[in-house]
């Protein structure tokens, strides 16, 4: 069979990863799981397995328990797995998985939890409680990410002053990124209007950005805009309906690669419940918004228009 871009490029990291040895190597799959080209390292020292939503429908399918099985395939005899907190058709796959490979399971809301907590977090398992910084990740839906992560730094033993900074501050560039410098952070503030950055790009991560905008409107209310592009491959109607009580109103936009039509977009959204406009890239659509009204602009939808993004300057190329 010929060998993809993917499977190219992860063989070329691996490579690296051996030539330049890590106290710690983290690997993401790139696509489901059992047959990712990730999957070659047979006794990683732990398998992590965040919330299964309905993504790259087009190779995983639309059956979230099915897609659980791929992601499933990650587990490996004799090796630990925590395992975020997953719808019940999604964990019944995965300990069933579980079961047949020999891998024991820490499974967040029955091993461990995690709350905010006076403006704090805490983070409890079974023999222990932590009393941690918030996270430095913006939005309620970065609790669970960081008490993942603090799940899987306890089974590797790693002290606890490590942890402490590694919550307080973790940066994931497009994940509700304030952008505050560049130039499109400068036509921003010139309209005394904020500018965020989120790569979500299906329902599960429109309902997480959802959350984060009402709460953000409750407490600082604002006229809200979208600036959304997203692959044409993508499930939009979901990402718009997630969105759909945000009173937001959309201008879509294309970018570089396979990117929806703006108009079909636009008409997806509109359908949804949400006023939108197509316009022909991103600068026009910024402008737009901001002659518009808005206070508050969120450029959304896809990690690649987050890229180019980013990509626009410098000064906000992440280092």
């Amino acid at each position: 069979m010929p060998v993809t871009v993917f499977e190219a490029t992860t063989a070329a990291a691996l490579l690296a990863m051996a030539e330049t040895p890590a106290d710690l190597t983290l690997i993401e799959v790139g696509l489901g799981g059992r047959l990712d080209a990730t999957n070659v390292i047979d006794r990683p020292l732990v398998s992590v397995i965040a919330p299964v939503d309905l993504d790259h429908a087009e190779f995983l399918g639309t059956d979230r328990a099915v897609i659980a099985g791929e992601k499933a395939g990650i587990l490996k005899p004799g090796v630990p797995a925590v395992i975020a907190r997953q719808a019940e058709d999604a964990m019944a796959v995965i300990e069933a998985e579980a079961a047949r490979v020999g891998a024991r399971l820490t499974v967040m809301g029955r091993d461990f939890d995690a709350w905010p907590e006076r403006g704090a977090m805490a983070w409890q398992g079974e023999d222990r409680l932590l009393d941690l910084p918030a996270p430095a990740l913006y939005g309620a839906h970065q609790i669970d990410n960081a008490a993942l992560a603090v799940a899987v730094a306890l089974e590797l033993d790693l002290p606890e002053a490590a942890i402490v900074r590694g919550v307080e501050t973790a940066q994931w560039p497009a994940r509700m990124q304030r952008l505050t410098e560049g130039r499109y952070a400068e036509v921003a503030r010139e309209a005394d209007a904020e500018l965020w950055l989120d790569g979500g790009h299906n329902p599960h991560a429109a309902a997480a950005l959802a959350d984060a905008l009402s709460r953000m409107q409750a407490r600082a209310p604002r006229p809200l805009a979208l600036i959304c592009g997203m692959l044409a491959n993508k499930d939009a109607g979901g990402f718009f309906e997630a969105l759909g009580d945000t009173g937001a109103h959309v201008f879509t936009v294309p970018f570089e690669g396979a990117a929806a039509d703006p108009a079909a977009l636009a008409a997806v959204a509109h359908g949804h419940g949400l006023g939108a406009t197509p316009c022909e890239g991103l600068d026009a659509a910024l402008d737009r918004a901001v002659r518009f009204g808005a206070g508050r602009v969120v450029i959304c939808g896809s990690l690649y228009l987050a890229g180019e993004v980013l990509g626009a300057d410098d000064i906000t190329w992440p280092r």
